[in-house]
């Protein structure tokens, strides 16, 4: 009873918080942080405690798999480089100058253990990255490029963290063991994904049940997270290869009521799974600082310490390694370097989150105290300094904006050649149906051609497509009133009122989205 009572608690925080977020104006994952501190230290409200398991296994999966299904794989492809440039090449950077830097100021602390650290708070996190970044306007491109990193570097994190435990333990490795341990965990985890997408694929094809496809959904990525995980295989990298494969080819593997029911069955997972994931990181403070057993200067200086070499290591590595990509080999010239703004707001989007703290509790070690608490103070820095300030950064900087009408004018192009192929079909068929249902169709197509080139020619007031949104609502209103009557009096059952209500509501959810647009 208490734990479901903790549960409930801890789903309402996360609406009352997001509500109270989205009133003030101000980023949710901040607020939760925030709230998460205060209510660690009163006692009895949502006592707490995280365990590395339940977010590197039942919390991660779902989120990089939900969001590496919403990332474009062509786009991700496109961006390579910069991806793992940053995934890559920023981690093991941040990981060696961190893991330097500790043992420097507290020498009592091995070198391994340090490095162990470093591989801990190397990579910005996907939950941050995709809660923040996408929320402030940022240009496409980056939020790809960010996401890409969050969607990899963890994976580089967590094999160079068994490195440094393995070496800090006492185990001998030498340069084979360890190219063994990362070809293993990375090549292991592509087989995964891939074998993993296929066969999901193929469940999802055969499958014409929504409740079905989103049950499989549901559980695609711990039956790809699992079995890497098993065979010592990155589980990280399983997840992310299959979401994006399964992403790519969302539009042919299940029926359109799978894809409605999937995307809001999936939303909602990822709203109260982000808002517990910040949550927890701040109502875990009262237990680390009781774990914590140092001198106080001590502490404060390698505290300090760490969270600067994390967000310096940053702008260094970008600003360098964008110098450097221009000089390498296979370079091609049309592929522009990012201005200084750009760099910029890359190096300061670089937060932390609960991965760090559940990698940082994975830890064995003597001095696990000092390094969770390490961790700990990276996640609050990064998320409370460059969280709060990243869209004071981005205003600065002026970074120049996706431009809405190349996106409308690729959107009606592309809409046109797409009704011409829908005419064509329609008339191949045309023999079979009455001409009065035709003519319907073609004026569906000539609907939809002209929402695409209305919104390419938007202006300030009210486009006919609006107002006949405007409209449409307030008469489902009226319809459904009388539906609703007649149920009431006992002239419609309850069964054809659902049905009827389901039609409406897909028809205005349609309606509600082209107003906005």
């Amino acid at each position: 009873m208490h734990e479901l009572v903790t549960i409930v608690g801890l789903v309402a925080t996360v609406v009352a918080v997001a509500a109270l977020a989205r009133r003030l104006g101000v980023l949710a994952p901040i607020l939760l942080l925030t709230v998460g501190i205060g209510i660690s230290y009163i006692p009895g409200v949502l006592d707490v405690r995280l365990s590395s398991e339940v977010v590197l296994v039942g919390i991660l999966p779902p989120l990089l798999y939900v969001a590496a299904v919403e990332t474009s794989l062509p786009a991700f492809l496109r961006n390579i480089r910069p991806i793992l440039m940053l995934a890559v090449g920023h981690a093991l950077f941040i990981a060696a100058a961190v893991g330097f830097t500790l043992h420097w100021i507290v020498p009592s602390v091995p070198l391994a253990a340090a490095f162990a650290l470093g591989a801990v708070v190397a990579p910005p996190d996907a939950v941050a990255a995709t809660s923040i970044a996408s929320r402030i306007g940022l240009p496409r491109r980056m939020v790809t490029i960010l996401e890409g990193e969050s969607l990899v570097n963890d994976a580089t994190a967590l094999v160079t963290l068994r490195v440094a435990v393995a070496a800090a333990t006492g185990q001998a490795l030498s340069g084979l063991d360890i190219t063994r341990t990362a070809a293993i965990a990375v090549l292991g985890g592509l087989a995964v994904g891939f074998a993993g997408a296929a066969v999901i694929g193929f469940l999802h094809r055969r499958t014409t049940n929504p409740l079905l496809d989103n049950s499989l959904s549901l559980l695609t990525p711990f039956l790809v997270f699992i079995p890497a995980e098993q065979i010592h295989a990155s589980g990280v990298v399983a997840v992310v290869v299959s979401g994006l494969v399964l992403g790519h080819q969302w539009p042919t593997l299940m029926s359109a009521a799978s894809r409605l029911q999937m995307e809001a069955f999936w939303k909602m997972v990822r709203f109260l799974l982000e808002g517990s994931v910040f949550l927890l990181v701040g109502l875990q403070i009262r237990w680390i600082i009781a774990d914590l057993d140092m001198d106080v200067a001590t502490v404060a200086r390698a505290t300090v310490a760490v969270v600067a070499v994390v967000i310096i290591g940053r702008f260094l590595w970008v600003y360098l390694g964008t110098a450097l990509t221009s000089l390498l080999p296979g370079h091609r010239p049309r592929d522009p370097i990012p201005a200084k703004s750009f760099q910029a707001v890359v190096s300061w989007a670089g937060m932390r989150g609960v991965v760090t703290l559940a990698a940082a509790s994975t830890i064995t070690l003597a001095e696990r105290p000092l390094l969770v608490w390490l961790a700990f103070a990276v996640i609050v820095a990064t998320l409370l300094i460059q969280g709060l300030t990243l869209p004071w950064v981005v205003r600065t900087m002026k970074l120049p904006r996706d431009d809405p009408r190349a996106d409308a004018l690729a959107e009606a192009g592309v809409q046109h050649e797409a009704g011409k192929a829908g005419l064509d079909r329609l008339y191949e068929l045309a023999d079979s149906a009455p001409v009065t249902v035709v003519e319907q169709l073609r004026k569906v197509v000539d609907y939809r051609t002209n929402i695409a080139w209305e919104r390419l020619g938007k202006q300030d007031g009210e486009t006919p497509t609006q107002a006949y949104s405007r409209l449409r609502r307030e008469m489902l209103e009226a319809e459904r009133e009388v539906f609703r009557v007649a149920r009431n009096t006992g002239r419609l059952p309850e069964e054809v009122l659902r049905a009827a209500q389901r039609d409406m509501d897909l028809e205005e959810s349609l309606l509600e989205r082209r107003h906005d647009e």
